[in-house]
């Protein structure tokens, strides 16, 4: 499809025909991509907004990083939110402020969970203790405690392990089971006197799931416990 096709399907009424352009932009340079991305900023259709918030991420330039946060100040759909935070995650070390600002402002599980999945791509444990702690001391959603659980274990070696712990300690003692075998698989590797006195403790949960995400750690590499946790 060439440019002029792509121009008249990104004005069709049909959002799957703008849809399909924005598609076949990725085939283009980013300073023709993001100038006609930049056109359909206000698409009615979240769907649209999300993909092209998507082209904005893959097509990077100055021109894109400043449309995806204009983009962000308007923007009221999870998902689509969620879709400018992925993608500017990509522009590296910058964007940084702005995803802290979001996880802050939007809690919505699936914005707090793309976020947090990008963190993966940074080298900033501050930032990822910051955000871990947010999830976890104040959000509801279990999915989004349980990444954020995950995602802690990067920061065993490093300077904020005395903080870590003591978060993992707290999370031991959740409600929820589903948190306590995110608790208990994190702080087998720890060999502090508290970690160890909070894994027996979990050794005797009575929840399955928990003693068996401790008995993991007791078996050689490969083989599960009976009554294997469920992710």
């Amino acid at each position: 499809m060439d440019l002029q096709q792509l121009e008249i399907f990104l004005e069709s009424p049909n959002p799957q025909n703008r849809i399909k352009a924005i598609t076949e932009l990725r085939h283009y340079e980013a300073d023709v991509v993001v100038p006609l991305l930049k056109q359909r900023l206000d698409d009615k259709q979240f769907v649209c907004r999300s993909f092209i918030a998507m082209g904005l991420g893959f097509k990077r330039n100055d021109e894109a990083y400043a449309a995806l946060l204009e983009m962000l100040s308007k923007e009221k759909d999870h998902n689509v939110i969620s879709e400018i935070a992925n993608s500017l995650s990509k522009y590296g070390e910058q964007s940084l402020p702005h995803l802290i600002e979001i996880f802050e402002q939007k809690p919505h599980w699936l914005i707090r969970r793309s976020i947090l999945a990008t963190m993966e791509d940074f080298d900033s444990p501050e930032t990822l203790l910051q955000l871990c702690r947010l999830g976890i001391c104040h959000e509801t959603d279990l999915t989004v405690k349980r990444s954020a659980i995950n995602l802690l274990g990067r920061l065993k070696e490093t300077s904020y392990r005395a903080e870590v712990l003591e978060l993992l300690l707290e999370t031991a003692k959740d409600a929820s089971g589903y948190i306590r075998v995110g608790a208990a698989r994190q702080l087998r590797g720890y060999e502090e006197a508290s970690a160890q006195a909070a894994v027996a403790q979990l050794r005797q949960d009575p929840d399955h799931r928990v003693v068996g995400a401790v008995l993991e750690g007791l078996l050689p590499t490969g083989e599960q416990p009976t009554h294997s946790a469920e992710n």
